[in-house]
């Protein structure tokens, strides 16, 4: 029964330890450039990717953000909007530099295909294209 104990104790250590692992679904293969311009939600725009992130309010962009995985949220976070180098949100985070890297691309995507998608949701991309 000792044994039994010892080795429920030590799975739960082992998954405290691992961090939680967050489906990404298609959102690394999304580019929002290329849907951009596929769908050309802005027509007779020079600049297609401004014209859609000039659509957001801070609110919105707050709403999406809060959307995120904390992991991927935290060093989008620091680095974009705070400023901080990635050197300084890996000792923050206490994470190795490539993992904060690794997370920031992943939550660049992520943040991409929610903007994306709330975009849809909202009707923002109707109401342009009428």
């Amino acid at each position: 029964m000792r044994i039994l104990i010892n080795c429920c104790h030590d799975r739960g250590r082992w998954r405290a330890r691992r961090p939680a692992e967050v489906e990404l679904g298609d959102a690394e293969e999304f580019s929002l450039y290329r849907t951009l311009a596929v769908e050309d939600p802005f027509p007779y725009s020079d600049s297609l990717h401004l014209d859609f992130l000039g659509e957001f309010t801070a609110d919105d962009v707050r709403e999406v953000l809060l959307r995120l995985p904390q992991t991927y949220r935290t060093p989008l976070v620091l680095v974009h909007m705070f400023g901080y180098p990635t050197r300084e949100v890996a000792d923050l985070v206490e994470a190795p530099l490539g993992t904060v890297l690794a997370r920031l691309h992943r939550g660049r995507k992520l943040f991409e295909r929610e903007m994306w998608d709330d975009a849809r949701e909202t009707g923002m991309l109707e109401a342009r294209t009428r």
